[in-house]
């Protein structure tokens, strides 16, 4: 374990950091060799190891869903076909249930988002020292965190992307006077014109809080329930190493938040899908 050779601080800083590509301060470009480098090299600098595990994550689900819809069979299903069966149902319900428009993007989007998110949560469920001692051996990266979810970085750019989705449905649907007027026209409305202009900003402060609200929202509850998951494996794990009976003790405990923590896995994925298909939800109604 990595922990044999740092104290308790260094590990948890050397789990927490990413493998970061970027510009060092002499202008030269490559990997970070500490956290300080890492925050150095700034906003361009890249997360390679979220990068990769997000990349790497969509690649597998979308191999094995085209693979089951390549060799779907009416007869008796396989293990394989009735897994992405229930998994496809599940969405379907799940996107009637909130979604009363007409648009054949939401039902694609709701499986992928839900899919991905719930293969990048589920990579918490890997035992924290592993992969990282993996790729040392292989002398790829002294950092790597494996679970995409916990970096900020991911998280904002899937609510930003649907947060655009919000933006253009709601132009399209409603015009941009319609959009425009929904952000300057409530909550508050009155029937003098002159009052009524007074209200626009206000109406607009209020509206617009709302709107920016949702992405950062969306983005700051997937990783702030991912990365204090992460960080209770990551103190269980220090516990290990803590001599024989407060280790046994450890391992009882990491057993018994890793079978608790799959609920969050899924509920933080489910929530996840849900709230993108309300937000589009939003974006399609025309009848105020």
């Amino acid at each position: 374990m990595a922990s044999g050779t740092l104290t308790s601080t260094e590990y948890i800083r050397h789990h927490l950091s990413n493998a970061t590509f970027g510009r060092h301060a002499d202008g030269s470009w490559g990997m970070a060799r500490s956290a300080e480098e890492a925050k150095e090299m700034g906003f361009m600098a890249v997360h390679v190891d979220s990068m990769f595990w997000s990349i790497f994550l969509a690649a597998v689900f979308l191999f094995f869903f085209t693979r089951v819809a390549k060799n779907i069979s009416a007869g008796v299903p396989g293990k394989m076909q009735n897994f992405v069966e229930w998994i496809v149902e599940f969405v379907d319900d799940s996107v009637q249930d909130s979604f009363t428009g007409k648009n054949k993007l939401v039902g694609p989007l709701a499986l992928t988002v839900f899919a991905w998110v719930l293969l990048m949560n589920a990579m918490d469920l890997v035992p924290v020292d592993l992969i990282p001692w993996l790729f040392d051996k292989a002398g790829i990266a002294s950092f790597q965190k494996v679970v995409p979810s916990t970096d900020p970085n991911v998280t904002f750019a899937m609510a930003l992307s649907i947060f655009a989705l919000v933006l253009f449905y709601s132009v399209k649907n409603k015009g941009f006077g319609g959009f425009a007027g929904e952000l300057t026209l409530h909550p508050f409305e009155a029937k003098n014109i002159f009052v009524k202009v007074l209200l626009i900003p206000i109406n607009f402060f209020l509206e617009f809080v709302s709107l920016i609200s949702k992405p950062i929202s969306l983005a700051l509850r997937l990783f702030g329930n991912m990365y204090a998951g992460e960080m209770i494996f990551i103190l269980i794990a220090l516990m290990l190493t803590a001599g024989p009976v407060i280790g046994v003790f450890g391992g009882g405990l990491q057993l018994i938040w890793a079978i608790f923590h799959i609920l969050i896995v899924i509920l933080q994925a489910f929530i996840f899908m849900t709230l993108t298909v309300v937000y589009l939800e939003m974006a399609h109604q025309t009848d105020h």
